[in-house]
């Protein structure tokens, strides 16, 4: 039997890599991994946490409210509100049109809830709805406010 010449030999010697799971952050925090990682000699990084086991937090609330206090002693305590006779007027005015609050709020393109503060004094004077409120219920409301 003939016998064919050998091919030439060859070796593989790509690096074979087995690669261990990677360690889920708790497992990083446990004290005992901690400790392994430093026998070992790894690198293990500590950080302190901002304002750590202090009661820090609490006298910054306290510097916020003082400041809050501050601020309410030097600016007017309330808004003005709507007075009652120009809340008088707007209801005049709209049952003499016979006009429901729903119905002046869709003339002077704004929500019912709108008309229902300024009917109920709890709305803060806006002169642009007072306006298209003058106009709609043929009424004069800017001048009543200061």
């Amino acid at each position: 039997m003939p016998t064919r010449p050998a091919p030439p030999m060859q070796q593989d010697w790509e690096p074979v890599v087995l690669n261990r799971r990677k360690p889920k952050p708790s497992d990083l925090r446990d004290h005992k991994a901690v400790n392994a990682a430093i026998r070992s000699g790894a690198a293990v990084e500590t950080v302190k946490k901002h304002d750590a086991g202090s009661n820090k937090a609490a006298a910054a609330a306290k510097a916020a409210v003082s400041a809050r206090r501050l601020d309410e002693a030097e600016e007017p305590a309330a808004l003005e509100k709507v007075r009652g006779e120009v809340r008088e007027a707007i209801r005049r005015g709209r049952t003499a049109k016979k006009m429901s609050q729903a119905e002046l709020a869709k003339a002077i393109n704004e929500r019912v809830q709108v008309v229902q503060e300024y009917e109920s004094g709890k709305a803060v004077p806006n002169q642009a709805v007072l306006a298209k409120m003058e106009r709609v219920l043929d009424v004069k409301l800017r001048g009543k406010i200061k």
